[in-house]
């Protein structure tokens, strides 16, 4: 039966209408400030526009670098890279000018490719220059050197930018690897060791006097507030989103791990009905999140540590909310196994380490956010830090525990897990618990808390790629109508495969990559490569699979159109309509490719080189592949064989059912097929008995006994014949005496058949009718008969033993000869005896 809506469910709903009509009047709010600031119009600072220095040439507009500024840029980056001594913060805001100036440079690379190409084509059109000793024409030499000179002229700006660009993104290249150095060294930097008493003061002093100052900035925002009478303005305000908050927050956890089954007769699956309610568990919390950040900021704390703890905060209840939605998502409460199949026991116990894992860490962010402001020393710091990386190790080796155990053996059919990557994950998990604690506790405390944070945040990563996977699936189901197969399809595969690929940014920021070397990775990527003198970007790319898509989608519409309406009402046979169908196809594809590499820009004279190379190849090793697909060409124009037709070629007979590039598909009687190469068909001698047209001659051979009437068995054989429906009158059939055999008079029955391809059937027909008609009119069919005479047959009578009474002796043990004139055939008209 259908379950009521619990009513925290609807107090939710309603909590977050009420923070979206507030979100939205604030932003209405914000949006009604002067926009005068929207409409200035600024030019990068990179690039100033200059007049054009061609007067021949009046549509040449490009922009032109300020290369004095560049260079002053360019030389102020090359100082800090060689000095070392700036800091990091130096140096990012260097290379962000860089990175201006970069794109700068790119935007301006190719702006004169058009006018370069046209130049191009007027000196072709004007012959190569004359040889040393040749005179030529006053008029075309001053033309050549004008057009030398322009070409020149629109080059050199050119490859400046080219120049310009190269320069910086090698500085922007040298700022990232002396980033990442001085990250690597930092995390490898040996500190005081946190186990020394000595220290441990330093630590607690320094946790106890954040607390202090960010009590004290509290207090005093408060007092500012209620003394200038902000505080009853705001308090309204605080109330709702402190409600809301409350709602969100407290009063929907009891639904996070209910069930709700559905009613008789609907089709949503009930693993989809239970992802979409658990995903609406994990949406209201983190709305109610975000009304609590609200609140807090409605207080407006401005002082440092009390800002930095409280724009913690979202951070940190996102990881308690993640984590515990997590939890039940991976070892659910009910009797069901779960995602990973294990037992009532080892859930319950992964589920209260993976809660207690995200509280920690939730811990640890404000810790850390608290103690990251002030005069606070590395040594305060590592023995602050030490007790939680202890503990987080201790959790952390406990849940790696609990994933290497076994999944369930009684698991339904299909449903049988091994856990091979939840033990490998199982086993990472317990070595990080391990080695982040003793590297901490010999002083590498940034080293140990740069391995085990982001081990954590992994995991959560990974665990939200897999139920988006599994809901991708259950979506798939539905929609595809395959539930229990879902997992079978190529659709669910492709999507998870796109959520790993976009997973794998996240991944490389937790494990401290910057955003700027992402956005360079992508840079790089937009970049392309260089193919001869073209280079290929992946916008270029995506024009060639864009541009060939459409082509053989139109190649493949026009092919469904000829072969569906123009073709059949044309006189050509069926053959002729699959060679035109399929060479209309091979010239479509081969214009789509032309027309998509000219779309993408590729220059196909650069791939003269892979030209010359393949055509080494063919010479070598793809002969044959080469031959069978000119043959192919030879069989669709010429059409010695087409589909359909009953051929007979290297000893296989059967029908074409059809001709491709390199092979053509032969259906045999036994409804095999036999590929058979189309260098074959073309060059070794083919039998087609449906070639042209399907009439087709049957050979019944039939044999009468000697003493027969041949004028009687002539006349039935004739009726026979005539009277078939398959055979045709015209010419009539022909009855035929072949020969006087040895055990028969040997006759045969040749008639044209009006369709060839009923020969066997025929004849088969045929042969019934004879043997009938043979059988009323009493003549015989005989068989093969032999007569043996033997000569001087007593030699193989036994020889008695004279030692054994009765006894009979072979004749060769006797000593009696027989060779093969003791064995003799009667004369003719002679009588033998056996």
């Amino acid at each position: 039966m259908r379950r009521v809506m619990p009513k925290s469910v609807l107090w939710s709903l309603f909590a977050g209408l009420c923070l979206a009509l507030i979100t939205t009047f604030a932003v209405a709010q914000d949006a009604d400030a002067p926009a005068d600031a929207l409409t200035d119009e600024t030019v990068p600072p990179a690039v100033v526009a200059v007049n054009g220095t061609i007067s021949d040439l009046p549509d040449f507009n490009a922009f032109s670098p300020d290369y004095a500024a560049w260079d002053e840029v360019a030389g102020r980056a090359e100082e800090l890279v060689l000095r070392d001594v700036a800091s990091r913060f130096a140096l990012s805001r260097q290379r962000e000018a860089l990175v201006e100036w970069r794109d700068a440079f790119s935007s301006l690379l190719g702006a004169n490719a058009g006018r370069l190409e046209t130049l191009a084509a007027q000196l072709a059109a004007l012959g190569e220059p004359p040889a040393e000793g040749e005179e030529e024409p006053e008029a075309i030499a001053t033309r050549r050197a004008t057009l030398t000179a322009l070409q020149a002229e629109l080059r050199a700006p050119q490859l400046l930018v080219e120049e310009g660009f190269a320069r910086a993104n090698g500085l922007i290249s040298e700022i990232d690897a002396l980033i990442r150095n001085r990250e690597t060294e930092q995390l490898l930097v040996q500190g005081p060791s946190p186990l020394n008493p000595a220290v441990w003061s330093a630590g607690g002093a320094a946790i106890w006097q954040g607390v202090l100052d960010m009590t004290a900035e509290m207090v005093s925002a408060v007092r500012n507030h209620v003394v200038t009478g902000d505080f009853l303005t705001k308090l309204p305000l605080l109330v709702l989103y402190a409600a809301v908050a409350f709602i969100l927050l407290l009063r929907h956890r009891r639904g996070l791990a209910q069930e709700h089954p559905i009613a008789d007769g609907e089709q949503t699956p009930v693993t989809m009905r239970s992802l979409l309610h658990n995903l609406a568990q994990l949406v209201l919390p983190i709305i109610g999140l975000v009304a609590l950040t609200l609140a807090i900021f409605t207080l407006d704390p401005s002082g440092v540590r009390s800002a930095a703890v409280f724009g913690a905060v979202p951070a940190a209840g996102l990881l308690i909310i993640v984590g515990r939605w997590l939890s039940f998502q991976f070892f659910p409460l009910d009797n069901a196994p779960g995602l990973l199949a294990y037992d009532a026991e080892t859930r319950a116990s992964a589920r209260f380490y993976a809660r207690l894992l995200a509280w920690v860490t939730a811990v640890w962010t404000l810790l850390l956010a608290l103690l990251s402001h002030g005069s606070v020393d590395d040594t305060a710091l590592a023995v602050a830090n030490f007790p939680i990386i202890v503990v987080l190790g201790l959790i952390l080796f406990r849940l790696g525990q609990l994933l290497r155990r076994a999944p369930m053996a009684d698991m339904p059919e299909g449903q049988q897990q091994q856990g091979r990557i939840r033990g490998i994950l199982g086993q990472f998990c317990q070595a990080v618990a391990i080695g982040a604690p003793v590297a901490a506790a010999f002083g590498f405390s940034a080293g140990a808390q740069g391995v085990i944070l982001p081990t954590i945040m992994s995991l959560a990563v990974l665990g939200i790629v897999i139920f988006l996977q599994r809901l991708v699936n259950d979506i798939y189901a539905v929609w595809a109508r395959a539930r229990g197969r879902q997992t079978e399809a190529l659709m669910p595969v492709v999507i998870g495969f796109v959520l790993l690929i976009v997973a794998l940014p996240i991944l490389a920021l937790i494990w401290g990559a910057r955003l700027s070397e992402l956005l360079e990775v992508w840079a790089r990527f937009r970049e392309g490569f260089s193919l001869g003198d073209t280079r290929v970007s992946p916008t270029d790319f995506m024009t060639f699979v864009i541009a060939f898509a459409i082509g053989y989608l139109l190649t493949r519409l026009v092919q469904g159109t000829l072969r569906t309406t123009v073709l059949p009402r044309t006189r050509l046979d069926l053959g002729g309509q699959n060679a035109v169908v399929s060479g209309f196809g091979y010239i479509g594809i081969g214009l789509s490719a032309i027309v998509a590499i000219t779309s993408a820009g590729i220059d196909l004279s650069s791939l003269a080189f892979v030209a010359g190379a393949l055509s080494v190849g063919i010479g070598f090793g793809l002969q044959n592949i080469v031959s069978n697909f000119v043959s192919g060409i030879i069989l669709l124009i010429e059409r010695p064989v087409s589909e359909g037709d009953w051929i007979e070629v290297g000893g296989q007979m059967g029908y074409v059912r059809d001709i491709s590039v390199r092979s053509t598909r032969i259906e045999t009687f036994d409804r095999t097929d036999v590929i058979v190469p189309n260098a074959d068909l073309v060059s070794n001698q083919v039998t087609n008995w449906t070639r042209g047209n399907l009439v087709g001659r049957v050979i019944v051979p039939v044999g009468v006994a000697y003493g027969s009437d041949v004028d009687k068995v002539t006349s039935i054989l004739r009726e026979i014949a005539e009277a078939h429906p398959m055979v045709l009158m015209t010419p009539p059939p022909s009855i035929l005496f072949m020969a006087f055999g040895a055990s028969s008079l040997d006759f045969e029955i040749r008639a044209i058949l009006r369709d060839v391809n009923f020969v066997l059937a025929t004849q088969s027909e045929m042969n019934f009718e004879i043997a009938r008609r043979f059988a009323e009119e009493g003549i015989e069919i005989p068989f093969p008969q032999r007569d043996l005479w033997l000569r001087n047959g007593e030699v193989l009578r036994p020889v008695a033993d004279a030692s054994q009474p009765g006894a009979r002796q072979d004749p060769r043990e006797a000593g009696v000869h027989l060779d093969e004139t003791d064995f003799d055939a009667p004369a003719d008209g002679a009588e033998g005896e056996t």
